[in-house]
């Protein structure tokens, strides 16, 4: 279209609200917003507060839309998230009649050709101070400005890890004006809660939701309120992740820990067992240590770890005690009375402990009375050497009786010394086996309480994922 012609009121009409897409319309629509341009920032000063009164608040709207988290740094509390900020305000000096420009409603032009809001990120923990990305604002006739600016903020946030991994965080996002008190900008929330519609699913954490809360807050340093605009982002952690590599494995290793009570006593492995047991549980409490930050709450998986460490050296040293007693040579005291009557008569039967060739209905008898050899000797280890002849009589061996005993009373005392040495022997074979069962009670009593301590504390850190 050439300059100074003038179209008819009904196409102005039209391209003015955008019906018609033809070359004249686009042409006359340009002129005007040129024109528009102009006018609006001839005399237009983007370093003062745009109101009239100056005694006046000038009022923001704020919104918050939660696009991703990026990462959620427990070691260093720091949460970082991808957000578009909405920020919406009047400015009086840029108004004017839509009639007289063709129409046009709403300019599109870069913001730092306008007046904006120092609003910042109050508990930012980035090392760059810059502020939103330098986009567009969207000026309408009426002088409302809407300003959306994508954003990466880095945040401080306090982190609870005393239920990790079946915590919840709450991370807080305080925006407020820098520089302009209450009394100069009235900062208000536009929604109750942040904007989730466009959220991208985070693997690890999962949103709650992110209600917004308006303080005013006079600091220290100024007498002047500062209202500020807090969005409160609630995360759960997904716990699939930590069950199945932090946590099954710990509980699977654990149930290790009793077993060794009932390797034999002979085998060597007992304490070696309960060692390496011990030392895999400390790689893995190594890998949670390394992911929490330092402070003074402990995580639940960690207390886990911890009572299964305590729990599996305490098993090894009661192996060391049992595996002692075990080994009791035969110098070794008799087994004590009440030892006999617990251990040996009441728990051997409670726990299936039995001798060979002893079973629970038909007990082996023991082959002493009262401490006493039994009266078989074994063959040749009598303390005579009479035995009766085919016709009722007693007689020695080859000679007449009071012959032999009185040429051969020092073969009969060699002879007596030598069975007293064997019943010593059995005697102390005795002992020794009594220590033994004694021992192999003990290991399947011990077995059985920590199975069930194991299996009380694995239910408890289970129970908290539910």
């Amino acid at each position: 279209m050439a300059p100074g012609v003038r179209l008819p009121g009904s196409l102005l009409a039209l391209c003015a609200a955008g019906a018609l897409l033809a070359p004249g319309c686009r042409g006359a629509q340009g002129k005007f917003a040129y024109k528009l341009l102009r006018d609006l920032f001839a005399n237009y000063s983007s370093a003062l507060r745009p109101v009239e009164d100056t005694d006046r608040a000038l009022n923001v709207t704020l919104q918050i839309t939660l696009s991703q988290i990026i990462d959620m740094d427990e070691r260093n509390q720091v949460l970082t998230a991808y957000l578009w900020v909405r920020q919406a305000w009047l400015d009086a000096f840029l108004t004017w009649d839509k009639d007289a420009y063709d129409g046009i409603d709403s300019i599109r032009v870069p913001s730092s050709y306008v007046w904006r809001p120092d609003i910042v990120l109050y508990n930012k923990a980035d090392d760059q101070l810059s502020g939103s990305m330098e986009t567009n604002v969207v000026l309408r006739s009426d002088g409302q400005i809407m300003w959306d600016s994508p954003a990466i903020t880095k945040s401080s946030c306090k982190v609870d890890v005393s239920f990790f991994p079946f915590d919840g965080q709450q991370c807080r996002l305080t925006f407020g004006s820098w520089t302009y008190n209450g009394n100069q900008i009235d900062l208000h929330n536009r929604l109750d809660t942040g904007d989730l519609t466009d959220f991208v699913e985070n693997v690890e954490w999962e949103v709650l939701g992110m209600p917004a809360t308006r303080n005013v807050i006079t600091y220290g340093c100024c007498s002047e309120p500062y209202p500020d605009v807090t969005y409160t982002l609630l995360l759960k952690r997904r716990a699939s992740f930590y069950i199945f590599n932090l946590l099954l494995p710990c509980i699977m290793i654990s149930f290790l820990a009793p077993l060794g009570f009932y390797l034999p006593a002979d085998s060597g492995e007992k304490v070696s067992l309960g060692v390496t047991v011990l030392l895999a549980l400390t790689v893995f409490q190594l890998l949670v240590a390394e992911s929490m930050p330092p402070s003074e709450s402990v995580p639940l998986i960690g207390k886990y770890y911890i009572a299964t460490m305590t729990m599996i050296t305490a098993s090894t040293a009661l192996t060391i005690f049992i595996m002692n007693i075990h080994h009791c040579g035969p110098g070794a005291k008799p087994v004590p009375r009440w030892a006999k009557k617990l251990i040996l008569h009441y728990m051997a039967r409670v726990f299936f402990v039995y001798e060979v060739g002893e079973n629970c209905k038909s007990p082996r008898h023991p082959r002493t009375v009262d401490g006493r050899a039994s009266k078989e000797e074994p063959h040749g280890m009598g303390t005579g050497w009479a035995e009766e002849s085919p016709g009722g009589g007693s007689q020695a061996r080859g000679c007449p009786r009071g012959w032999c005993l009185c040429h051969h009373d020092a073969l009969l005392r060699n002879v007596g010394y030598i069975a007293g040495c064997f019943r010593d022997h059995r005697a102390a074979q005795r002992r020794a086996g009594e220590w033994k069962k004694v021992a192999k009670v003990m290991d399947r009593f011990f077995m059985w309480v920590f199975f069930v301590m194991v299996l009380f504390m694995s239910v408890l850190i289970v129970g908290k994922a539910v």
